[in-house]
């Protein structure tokens, strides 16, 4: 009968307890590399993997709990030529440094 009790009583509780999970102590995106990583992971669904490649590199910024990502304005002529001015815009993607939720996302034109 013990055995019964303890065996429906880990049934009852035991997913309860499983279900937690774990919560890092330095948040889900801990670091740049990471939300560079995340903020990617985001955009090339919706801009697809060709428009994201040609931002990188991406620089991750913290203030706060709250990372932002930018891409770099792919201008080769700039790199050359210090009087060209490019013409465009870059995704911007904002998330939560504990849970990684994405607060806001979005690219220029």
């Amino acid at each position: 009968m013990k055995t019964l009790l303890s065996a429906f009583s880990c049934l009852l509780f035991c997913p309860a307890l499983l279900s937690q999970g774990v919560k890092p102590s330095s948040g889900f995106v801990p670091d740049a590399a990471t939300a560079v990583k995340v903020a990617e992971a985001v955009l090339i669904p919706i801009y697809g993997a060709k428009a994201i490649q040609s931002e990188r590199p991406f620089t991750a910024t913290l203030e706060g709990d709250i990372w932002t990502v930018n891409g770099t304005l792919p201008c080769p002529d700039a790199k050359t030529d210090k009087r060209v001015s490019c013409k465009g815009g870059v995704a911007t993607v904002k998330m939560s440094k504990t849970d990684a939720h994405i607060i806001f996302m979005w690219h220029g034109k």
